[in-house]
């Protein structure tokens, strides 16, 4: 697995892709992918990585798994690249972009824009075999993507963490909350969206709000559809 990464990252995560750990799962993963259909594409693993350097990072949404369908999962958590239909958790995270901040859902579901904002888009765990939801769970990526969250905690200040449903919540002990926003919600799935967990968090005004009160711009949420 060739590991592709921003310089800001490498040089921070260089502890934790070093470890034994790290090389016991590219050896995983390698071989999972000449073995079967994994998402997202190789050359995509580390997207987040590259669209959004550790220096300039100001949000981090956690996602659990990539999309496991053909064509969705592209390295970046919740996204779909452009002119894929939107999955169901997207549809519910537009929806309450709009009730929040009265942005109308885009065409696009591929979230670039927000991440080269400094949006990180992490997944906890980075692949998945085709089909097969949560297949390449506790072979090491929880581990490496721990690693990522508390890096962000040191190394950082004043960042908003947006942890959705039971999984990400488990993350908060991780961040060291004196000196970074912690926003939990249930999870933009369907089924805890029904049910009341989801919709009217606000969290992408109460981020804006945050940042711009640490003297940072706010994130525009809106994706262009041109």
């Amino acid at each position: 697995m060739r590991v592709k990464m921003h310089p800001s990252w490498e040089k921070a995560l260089q502890p934790a892709l070093d470890s034994p750990s790290f090389k016991s799962l590219a050896a995983f993963v390698e071989t999972a992918y000449k073995t079967n259909d994994c998402y997202p594409p190789e050359e995509n693993i580390f997207e987040a990585f590259n669209h959004c350097p550790l220096d300039q990072l100001k949000v981090v949404i956690l996602g659990q798994d990539p999309y496991h369908g053909p064509g969705q999962a592209h390295g970046l958590s919740f996204s779909v690249p452009v002119g894929v239909k939107h999955p169901p958790s997207l549809i519910n995270i537009f929806k309450e972009i709009e009730s929040d901040l009265g942005v109308s859902t885009p065409q696009s579901g591929n979230l670039t824009p927000w991440a080269k904002q400094g949006v990180f888009l992490l997944n906890a765990t980075l692949t998945v075999q085709a089909q097969q939801a949560g297949s390449h769970q506790k072979q090491g990526w929880e581990t490496f993507t721990d690693a990522v969250i508390q890096t962000i905690s040191t190394e950082k200040s004043a960042v908003v963490f947006m942890l959705w449903g039971g999984f990400a919540k488990k993350k908060a002990k991780l961040i060291n909350a004196s000196k970074h926003l912690i926003l939990n919600s249930g999870h933009p799935s369907p089924l805890s969206a029904n049910r009341g967990y989801w919709f009217g968090n606000k969290h992408f005004s109460q981020c804006n709000t945050y940042l711009k009160k640490s003297g940072m711009e706010g994130i525009d949420w809106k994706i262009d559809t041109s």
